[in-house]
């Protein structure tokens, strides 16, 4: 009984190690990227993998518009030195802030955040 348990316990580590890596911690949940020269972790992400950053080209001349969506319910958009979260407004970023999304709050630099009200 133990040696098959050790066997199991092995082959359990083979597949789970290399979905493991700073950018993505399968185990724990937790993506990170690099976005425009910002630090994004977002937690309560359980993927295999996880789609790379991409920056929207904006055809008028703006700022450039990086866009990250690692999991359905976590979608990161830096739009110059703005950032938007699932659609919502979390104001400027200075050039080196960390952005963490842990289960629906927002972090900037280990702070919460919070949705900044849109001018009309």
């Amino acid at each position: 009984m133990t040696l098959r348990l050790i066997l199991l316990a092995s082959v359990c580590s083979v597949l789970v190690v290399p979905a493991c890596s700073k950018s993505n911690n399968l185990l724990l949940g937790r993506v990170e990227a690099q976005i425009g020269g910002h630090t994004v972790v977002v937690t309560d992400c359980y993927r295999t993998s996880v789609p790379q950053p991409q920056i929207v080209v904006d055809i008028a001349g703006g700022p450039p518009t990086h866009r990250f969506v690692p999991c359905r319910d976590a979608q990161i958009t830096i739009r110059g030195d703005e950032l938007t979260v699932n659609g919502a407004s979390y104001g400027k970023l200075a050039s080196t802030d960390t952005v963490v999304v842990d289960h629906g709050k927002v972090l900037i630099n280990d702070r919460e955040a919070h949705v900044v009200a849109a001018s009309h």
